[in-house]
């Protein structure tokens, strides 16, 4: 079972990866967006992680609803409002369990992703986050290796796509050959859910 304390280790994961792959995403970011990916994201996880030490919650749901509040609130451009619906999304379909189980957070997060899908108003094959995120809530109903090792692929695999949503489509075929920036966090978002895994000592529940 998946408890409170696995879904604040998932989210320090998540802080301390955005932390350390800054630099590399605004990398990304600068080939077809607007060279603040970086930036933005650690600027968000930084106000997570203070919100949570803060005002500890008590529930995975509440964990994940008051660290997508703090996302929309203070990340910029369109990541923002994306992660923020993603996980205040997740959290709310998690409701007020005290713990979960995998199979459970594999149904949140499908919620989730379905609602960031609606709100940029794209799907799998955009050059967005979803190519990492769609095969990863796929891939969880195995393991959280699995998902990982999904979205990581998902992430490489947008490379010789071309942009249809955000920025980087203004680009049209220029965009071709570039590694998606919001595919690439969305990768770093689940290998921290598989670290929090591994460090929980069985977290396959």
């Amino acid at each position: 079972m998946l408890d409170t304390d696995f879904f604040r280790r998932w989210m320090a994961a998540t802080a301390s990866a955005i932390q350390r792959e800054a630099s590399r995403l605004t990398d990304l970011d600068a080939a077809i967006g607007d060279a603040d990916h970086g930036s933005n994201m650690q600027r968000g996880f930084t106000a997570v992680t203070a919100a949570l030490q803060k005002e500890p919650p008590a529930t995975p749901g509440a964990v994940l609803t008051l660290s997508g509040r703090q996302l929309i609130s203070t990340v910029g451009g369109a990541s923002g409002p994306l992660y923020g619906t993603l996980l205040r999304r997740t959290g709310k379909a998690l409701g007020e369990a005290a713990e979960v189980t995998r199979g459970q957070l594999v149904e949140a997060l499908g919620a989730g992703v379905a609602a960031v899908a609606q709100l940029g108003g794209a799907q799998a094959g955009d050059k967005t986050m979803l190519d990492a995120l769609l095969p990863a809530v796929e891939a969880l109903e195995m393991s959280f290796g699995a998902a990982r090792d999904a979205a990581q692929a998902g992430a490489l695999a947008t490379v010789p796509l071309q942009a249809r949503k955000g920025r980087a489509s203004y680009l049209g075929e220029r965009s071709i050959g570039h590694q998606d920036p919001g595919a690439t966090s969305a990768a770093l978002l689940v290998a921290a859910l598989a670290e929090a895994a591994d460090t929980s000592g069985g977290g396959d529940a």
